[in-house]
């Protein structure tokens, strides 16, 4: 559980800090110095992901800053003193909700700033199997449907905030919205010609039931939420017998886990282990997905390539 008093004793120490001891408080306070205040709103988020989609929304009238880093594990990501010091003087906290981010209450309760769920209005998948099984599943930013719920919720939230730029706002969420939809095409077109038994996404967690469900696929996963009981051999056994039946062409996993599982299943079943997929954290900019529709795009090309054998050829 992440220390609640420690992250409000690092809060005490900063203020504390007199101003001839300044660079020796800010190296024991942060190690990342929170951004200037240039009079914009501040919009801290848990995730890249979503960052990102905020920035598109805000454009230049707002601030934003997320809590994990690049590369990330959400899941069981553990805050630090810094990220509360980093997040106190924040004028709107989004986060994605459904239990993605367990530690998100504990991390806002000691802070004075409004919040918004973002998955408020998804029309949500229930978890099929294991511990977390009947709660619904949070990964609904994988889906570029679900994504114009993210987007709209965006608007609302900065638009409750900063009144003021309401209509810059509402423009920029019905650009970008556009944009991600056209993502979501794309993909339904690359995969309109697979055959009906070929229509299968095998992964390593359960984090694409979403684009599954918009890509009118079959999902199979190693795991159903990231646990420290990933790649077992009755989940290893489980993913070859269904390839196998299933005749799946291809196999994928995420970024953010150890793929050797999923390599197994590929190398007993006789798919091809068709590369790597981003869920939930982007790349850093030089990286391949800097961006929410970089890593929607890379998913999906992906995912057609090797449903359809293109990346054979």
């Amino acid at each position: 559980m992440p220390n609640i008093s420690g992250w409000r004793a690092a809060i005490r120490r900063c203020a504390a800090v007199p101003a001839a001891g300044v660079l020796a408080g800010a190296a024991a306070c942060s190690a990342a110095p929170a951004a200037e205040d240039d009079g914009r709103p501040k919009v801290v988020t848990t995730f890249t992901v979503i960052a990102d989609m905020v920035r598109n929304v805000a454009g230049e009238h707002a601030q934003v800053e997320s809590i994990t880093r690049p590369g990330a594990e959400i899941h069981g990501y553990d805050p630090t003193p810094d990220d509360l010091v980093r997040a106190q003087d924040a004028d709107l906290i989004l986060d994605n909700g459904l239990g993605l981010e367990a530690w998100f209450a504990q991390f806002t309760d000691p802070l004075d700033a409004p919040t918004a769920t973002l998955t408020d209005g998804v029309e949500t998948i229930p978890i099929a199997a294991g511990e977390y099984q009947g709660r619904a599943n949070p990964h609904a930013w994988m889906s570029t449907d679900e994504a114009q719920v993210y987007i709209a919720n965006i608007r609302d939230a900065l638009s409750e905030i900063d009144p003021g730029h309401a209509e810059d706002y509402a423009s920029a969420a019905e650009d970008y919205a556009a944009q991600v939809a056209e993502v979501g095409e794309e993909l339904r077109a690359d995969l309109e010609a697979l055959p009906e038994d070929r229509r299968a996404l095998v992964t390593c967690e359960g984090a694409f039931s979403y684009l599954a469900r918009d890509a009118s696929l079959t999902e199979k996963y190693l795991w159903p939420v990231n646990s420290d009981a990933q790649g077992t051999p009755r989940q290893i056994a489980s993913a070859v017998t269904f390839v196998k039946d299933k005749q799946v062409p291809a196999v994928f996993c995420e970024t953010t886990v150890n793929d050797k599982a999923q390599k197994q299943v590929a190398a007993e079943s006789g798919a091809h282990f068709a590369g790597s997929l981003y869920v939930d954290s982007l790349s850093k900019e030089d990286g391949p997905v800097p961006t929410y529709l970089d890593l929607l795009r890379h998913d999906a090309e992906t995912i057609a390539a090797g449903l359809t054998g293109e990346e054979d050829r």
